[in-house]
């Protein structure tokens, strides 16, 4: 969100997960930190970048039915952060 992280002990790095480096802020704000100036993210986005960082890329399943689907079509993950 263009902020510098809050989250987190500043000596480990600030908040982060497994692959993801810690105390980095990721694109910016306008200037009334109201909406992303840049590189904007959306909650399929986090998503994706969720199961990237817990090593799940496959996210086929079939349903009753035998027909397969994707569980998330959308979104891209964040590859910035690992």
């Amino acid at each position: 969100m263009g902020r510098k992280t809050k989250i987190g002990d500043p000596r480990s790095g600030g908040a982060a997960g497994p692959g993801i480096r810690g105390g980095q802020a990721y694109g910016t704000s306008d200037r009334v930190a109201a909406y992303p100036a840049d590189k904007p993210v959306a909650p399929e986005d986090i998503t994706k970048s969720i199961y990237h960082a817990m090593g799940i890329h496959d996210l086929s399943a079939v349903d009753p039915q035998g027909r397969p689907f994707q569980l998330l079509d959308e979104g891209d993950v964040i590859e910035d952060l690992f």
